[in-house]
């Protein structure tokens, strides 16, 4: 579940210290997609990239911190984040010149004019505005502990106004603040506010201010009631806090739980308490309505949280957080204390002081940020993995920037050259179909880094992924009973595509899945989902090692330094799982004339097996030879309709003996033949509910949303959604018939609508995901490019485990197909430890 947050800064003159109205000039110098104007001049408003993790929205939120300071600084200005600055001039300040910021102040007029206050708004994705809405007046007794941990307000117009958080009592005073009331729905929100607009108290719905609302067109809910914060700790404890609630008041609508009973009346009370008290003074209680110290408070609702905020990895952080804020005291504490030794000068400064400090804060990052400027012009960052939007790196990206840095274009272009000749070596090169010569196979210079904290539950996630698939075939070809407990209806295995009566001769004591490829995709707020799975042929194992083996040539200085699992283990874990108790493996290929003939030498190189064609494989009545050796496995990189069709040794079609070899048990085919049925993607739509039927688990990596057209509502909502979705042939592999909607013309939807139309049982649709990209290097310059990952898991009799190699494909410029025959390339991965 993403967060994103929104920070609003005040301007002030770095030698006078007043609030000066000078917003425009720093906003003609940044992105207008994260900074923004607000109603008064005096304040610039920045905007997140959501992120599921904490620690990537802190990297974010210290780049924008860092982009409006390094603005703000050369035109003498100081930048503040709090509630409100405590030397102002209310005639020299002015609204923002927008027509709909001067219709306030015409309306609104003094209210308007002393709105010298800043928040930090905090955006969580519910994925259901209707949930978004009956969450919010559930959540509203929980947020004063929210405010008082925010409170940075205690100064106004030159004086201690005796509450933690006078911003608080200022924005009060708009006809549409405070608790949210209780809505059975989104249209019911709605139908209110229409109600408050038609009564001309506000114009539009952008008016509507409540301490907790519902976005007005996506699936988020907004925590508007704190204060701005100096500190970014403190912002990302808010965001980790709050998504936490979120979380928990989710379950219990699931759960059916009753809301709590807290009275509007009463709710705003507590709400007055926590501007009054911040930290240092007494909360109420939401449970009992008594008083409690805050830090009481605070560390009980903590607890109560442990639960949710452990299920998201946030426990760790969080409660760091926590203890470190309610050690050292609220920010209204510490601007008394800077007042009390030096006025409201030192008051100022040390707003100052602790926002810019800031700008370099990362949960575990040291000072120094790591920019790659010469070649980042233009860069666009907003869904990237290693570049946060001010260039500077994000993540476990450091030591590989300052490596591009030191090396520049110059140095790169020699990498690059270093890397075609070693391939050449290699004879890496796979051949594109169609065409009559091969081609070095695409790999970008710079490698992918997946962090420890993503590989560590991938790797879980896929090992039960592939353990619940191994468990749904062989009961597919069997009993079929999870068609008979109406886990998934029987048309999905009956009408499957990859449905292959050969399937049924496979032993039930054989692995059916020797090694799968299981396509990832993440997004650019870091959730990852699997996109495919590739239990048939699955490739990719070779070109990896391939990769590992280029960087350790042109990049050998980081790979010394770098903490990452190392691909040698890969090849034994492969031939474990291709063994097992048997011996004599052999690896079949087409031959030469297949595209990837390059990984299969390989393969059969690492793994020290012999690699066969086809026409080298004979029968007699002890089984299967291959050039005079007895072959007990056969690990196949052929489709299994083209083994089975072609000819033998004798001459014969291959099919029949060796499936009568795979029934006696004399032969194992890896991958088994039928496996199709468990890559189709129908099926896919079901694999959590197979998770939790086999397995009785929750299942720890998510898929995208998937909408099977043979069901008639889903195919209405697709068609209606055509151009927004991605629609897929059910037995499709390699980008084959995909259409992107976002991506098509027009013709192209009129055709992909066509072949839906003529047989809805073809095609699936999924939610389009918004790929993560990652810089490549391409004409002296590093250029963003959407990435996806293919993880590797084999099978052996101590069950599935993911094989520590992995690779990332790229797609081309302007396009999210990443498969090497339409024009991608990939990178080497580095899977940290």
């Amino acid at each position: 579940m993403a967060v994103g947050v929104e920070e609003e800064f005040h301007t002030v003159d770095l030698e006078t210290h007043r609030l000066l109205p000078r917003a425009d000039s720093l906003l003609d110098q940044l992105p207008v997609e994260r900074f923004g104007a607000e109603l008064q001049r005096s304040v610039v408003e920045t905007n997140s990239r959501p992120f599921l993790r904490l620690i990537d929205l802190a990297e974010d939120l210290a780049a924008l911190r860092r982009g409006v300071v390094a603005s703000a600084e050369p035109l003498g200005l100081g930048i503040v984040a709090a509630g409100t600055v405590p030397v102002v001039d209310l005639d020299a300040l002015k609204v923002t010149p927008d027509p709909r910021f001067e219709n306030m102040l015409e309306e609104y007029q003094l209210l308007a004019r002393e709105q010298l206050i800043c928040g930090a708004q905090v955006h969580v994705d519910v994925g259901d505005r209707d949930l978004a809405v009956k969450i919010a007046h559930r959540l509203a007794p929980r947020l004063p502990a929210l405010l008082a941990l925010s409170a940075s307000s205690p100064y106004w117009l030159g004086g201690d106004t005796g509450y933690a958080s006078y911003r608080t009592l200022l924005w009060s005073r708009w006809p549409t603040t405070g608790p949210v009331g209780d809505f059975a729905s989104a249209a019911e929100y709605d139908a209110m506010i229409d109600d408050l607009i038609r009564s001309g108290v506000i114009t539009d719905r952008g008016m509507i201010y409540f301490d907790i609302r519902p976005s007005a067109h996506l699936p988020t809910i907004e925590l508007r009631i704190c204060d701005a914060c100096p500190r970014v700790e403190d912002v990302v404890l808010l965001a980790g806090l709050f998504r936490a609630l979120v979380i928990q008041e989710m379950d219990a609508v699931a759960e059916g739980r009753p809301a709590p009973r807290v009275r509007g009346e009463v709710v705003r009370a507590m709400n007055w308490r926590a501007a009054r008290a911040g930290l240092e003074g007494e909360l109420v209680d939401p449970a009992d309505g008594t008083p409690m110290p805050a830090p009481v408070q605070i560390r009980r609702m903590l607890g109560e949280l442990r639960p949710t905020l452990e299920r998201m990895d946030d426990w760790d952080l969080v409660s760091e957080l926590t203890d470190a804020v309610l050690r050292g005291g609220g920010s209204a504490a510490r601007q008394r204390a800077a007042y009390a030794e030096g006025g409201l000068g030192q008051v100022v400064d040390l707003l100052l002081a602790e926002t810019r400090a800031n700008t370099e804060w990362a949960p575990g990052a040291g000072p120094a940020r790591t920019q790659v400027t010469g070649m980042l012009a233009g860069y666009d960052s907003s869904a990237d993995e290693a570049v946060v939007f001010d260039g500077s790196a994000r993540g476990p990206y450091g030591l590989l920037m300052n490596t591009l840095e030191r090396l520049g274009p110059d140095g790169l272009a020699d990498r690059e050259r270093e890397r075609d000749e070693v391939q050449r070596q290699l004879g890496m090169t796979f051949r594109v179909p169609g065409e009559d010569h091969d081609r070095l196979f695409p790999v970008d210079v710079i490698p992918r880094i997946v962090a420890a904290e993503d590989w560590a539950p991938l790797q879980a996630g896929l090992a039960q992924r592939v353990k619940a698939l191994e468990l749904f075939l062989h009961d597919a070809y069997t009993d079929r009973h999870a068609i008979r407990d109406g886990v998934l209806p029987a048309w999905v295995v009956d009408e499957a595509p990859g449905l292959r009566p050969d399937g049924r001769l496979v032993p039930r004591s054989a692995t059916r899945i020797a090694v799968a490829g299981i396509d990832l995709v993440r997004d650019g707020a870091g959730r990852w989902a699997v996109l495919e799975d590739n239990l048939r042929v699955p490739s990719g194992i070779g070109y990896a090692l391939a990769n590992r083996r280029l960087s350790a040539r042109i990049l050998p200085e980081l790979l010394r330094a770098v903490p990452m699992t190392t691909p040698a283990r890969a090849m034994t874990m492969l031939h474990e799982a291709l063994v097992g108790d048997a011996s004599g493996l052999a690896l079949v290929t087409s031959g030469e004339s297949d595209s990837a003939y390059f990984e299969h030498k390989l393969l059969a190189r690492e793994l020290g097996v012999p690699l066969v064609t086809p026409g080298q494989l004979s029968f007699d009545g002890d089984g299967v030879w291959a050039d005079g050796n007895r072959v007990e496995v056969l690990y196949r990189r052929i489709d299994e309709d083209e083994l089975f069709e072609a000819p033998g040794a004798d001459g014969r079609r291959l099919g029949p003996a060796l499936l009568t070899a795979v029934a006696r048990g004399e032969l194992r085919l890896a991958n088994a033949p039928g496996n199709g049925l468990g890559d189709d993607k129908a099926l896919y739509a079901y694999v959590p509910r197979l998770i939790e039927y086999y397995l009785d688990e929750r299942p720890l990596v998510d898929g995208v949303p998937t909408y099977l057209c043979r069901d008639e509502e889903a195919r209405e909502q697709v068609l209606d959604r055509l151009d927004e979705l991605v629609l897929k042939p059910v037995d499709g592999y390699g980008g084959a018939g995909v259409t992107i909607g976002p991506d098509a013309s027009r013709a192209e939807l009129d055709g992909a609508r066509e072949r839906l139309l003529a047989e809805p049982g073809r095609w699936i649709a999924q939610e389009t995901v918004r790929l993560s990209t990652h810089p490549v290097f391409e004409d002296g310059r590093l250029r963003p490019r959407a990435v996806d990952l293919r993880v590797f898991v084999s099978q052996d009799e101590g069950g599935p485990r993911t094989v520590p190699v992995a690779l990332t494909r790229v797609a081309p410029e302007g396009s999210r197909v990443v498969n090497s025959s339409q024009g991608g390339g990939s990178k080497d991965t580095w899977l940290m430890q």
